[in-house]
């Protein structure tokens, strides 16, 4: 991987090799934000189940109880 260094003041692009530890950091980023969208969006998925089932006047599990704020 390569990341690109600009130098407005210069006018200036380099590009360099990222190092291990970099990629790295990277990666475990990455992780994390995928992680961080599933549990938006199961969190979504929960509210909208929640939602169907007040409307439908089914009873609600306690965690989709617990997506409703009062």
């Amino acid at each position: 991987m390569k990341n690109r260094l600009i130098d407005l003041n210069a006018g200036t692009e380099t590009e360099v090799d990222l190092t291990a530890e970099q990629i790295a950091d990277l990666e475990a980023k990455k992780v994390e934000d995928d992680n961080q969208l599933t549990q938006r969006e199961d969190r979504m998925a929960l509210k909208a189940s929640a939602k169907a089932k007040l409307i439908a006047g089914e009873a609600l599990t306690e965690e989709e109880a617990d997506t409703i704020v009062l």
